[in-house]
């Protein structure tokens, strides 16, 4: 395949984008998380990005001598397809830039035609850039039932600037994020959250123990859990992914990346990144299934912002437990596989990285659950919302994006300089 790498000018540039005072996060989704910081820490953050672009690209050479089936496409057939990047067929942005819902002619079948998620980076400058190109060399050369399929990308220099496009399959049931939120009337059923479970669970277990090299995703969360028309989840979004250590070797030294709520507390600390900083972060979603909250809401009390501070003297008994399941099931769920799902969630968490189970082992746990609960039939496919009306917006979150604070920065992106990690509590 193609393994795109960095020239010396493009590492050039991006020190000195360094030098700037923040970062934007290459999430697909809108984020209304400004607030979210380390635990522990006095400084808020949604998402905290590493700038060793080299390094990154170097670490999957190794992908680079494998076949990858991608399409290359040219900018001018994606924005016909995009009709020019009009705003009533985005469904999605980022502070990479837009994501827009297209049509294009298969591959496969030129008579056919597919819905596609066209994501384009933006042409102001490196930011996601080296996301970008993580991407393509990861999804590339893997591919899983569980993974978001990329079908092609867009990379084309010419005197309108640098384009650089990602297209994917259309995912129209949306993120496990917008669902568990209040975006959607109707919440996310119990038997269909069990589903997800599984399905995420058997995503990590792949790119951990399915192949001859290990990925760690790095970024796993709600938001990156999207699903297709039937209700499949799917792991998306491989910006921030890195292989996992050579033999020998027990961690990868690298900057902090992702989302705090989210990220292991040693890989906090230290910056030594395992699988079990995966295995962390399922377990953290495993209690934003059950309960329906994010990792960090700085909406609700004091006393019930962080997730795991709030759940841990609920667990104590059966009558505590029902506390905090999801309201929005109105009691319409399987309470012992709740209670089971938490002990495997608890099992993640477990301070001691080396204590917590590996992804194939939650992935049997998770299976056992399954198989001896009731999760009824798969939702039906939810209805297909017109392009302009796919992706509202509230007056609120528009009014959140545009954010500025003087230690957070625009965007509610994390002012680099100013960040430190400082002792972390743990689940």
């Amino acid at each position: 395949m193609k393994c795109f790498n960095f020239s010396n000018k493009e590492k050039n540039n991006e020190q000195r984008a360094i030098q700037s005072n923040s970062v934007r996060s290459t999430s697909t989704s809108i984020s209304t998380d400004l607030d979210l910081k380390p635990f522990g820490s006095e400084f808020n953050s949604q998402n905290v990005l590493e700038f060793s672009t080299a390094s990154s690209a170097k670490s999957f050479a190794i992908l680079s001598q494998r076949q990858s089936n991608l399409r290359e496409f040219t900018f001018s057939e994606l924005k016909a397809a995009t009709k020019n990047f009009s705003r009533t067929l985005m469904i999605g942005e980022g502070g990479f830039g837009g994501v827009y819902k297209a049509v294009i002619r298969s591959t496969d079948d030129l008579h056919k035609k597919i819905d596609v998620a066209i994501k384009q980076l933006s042409r102001r400058g490196l930011q996601g850039h080296k996301e970008w190109v993580t991407e393509v060399n990861v999804l590339g050369v893997v591919e899983h039932p569980n993974l978001v399929k990329l079908l092609g990308y867009c990379a084309e220099d010419d005197e309108r600037g640098i384009q650089r496009l990602l297209i994917y399959e259309y995912m129209p049931n949306r993120s496990v994020q917008d669902h568990l939120s209040n975006r959607f009337r109707t919440p996310l059923p119990w038997g269909t959250r069990m589903r997800i479970a599984q399905d995420t669970a058997r995503g990590l277990a792949y790119l951990h123990e399915g192949m001859d090299f290990q990925i760690i995703f790095r970024d796993f969360k709600s938001s990156n859990i999207l699903l297709d028309e039937q209700w499949v989840a799917k792991l998306s979004d491989f910006g921030l992914a890195r292989l996992g250590p050579s033999d020998g070797l027990s961690h990868v030294s690298t900057a902090v990346v992702g989302t705090i709520g989210y990220a292991a507390p040693e890989y906090i600390q230290t910056g030594h990144l395992t699988s079990k900083s995966d295995v962390w972060s399922y377990g953290v979603f495993l209690y934003e299934l059950i309960t329906g909250r994010r990792p960090l809401d700085r909406n609700r009390p004091k006393g019930e912002q962080k997730l795991l501070e709030w759940v841990r003297p609920h667990l104590s008994n059966l009558r505590k437990f029902e506390l905090i399941l999801d309201p929005r099931l109105e009691g319409k769920y399987s309470l012992k596989s709740a209670q089971k799902l938490a002990a495997v969630a608890n099992r993640c968490l477990v301070r001691q990285s080396k204590s917590r189970p590996k992804m194939s082992e939650v992935l049997e746990m998770v299976n056992r659950i399954v198989e001896t609960t009731d999760i009824g039939s798969p939702l039906p496919p939810m209805k297909i919302l017109a392009p302009e009306d796919d992706f509202i917006e509230s007056k609120r979150e528009r009014l959140k994006r545009r954010f500025v604070d003087p230690i957070i920065g625009e965007r509610g992106c994390l002012n680099w300089q100013t960040w430190r990690p400082k002792s972390v509590n743990t689940f």
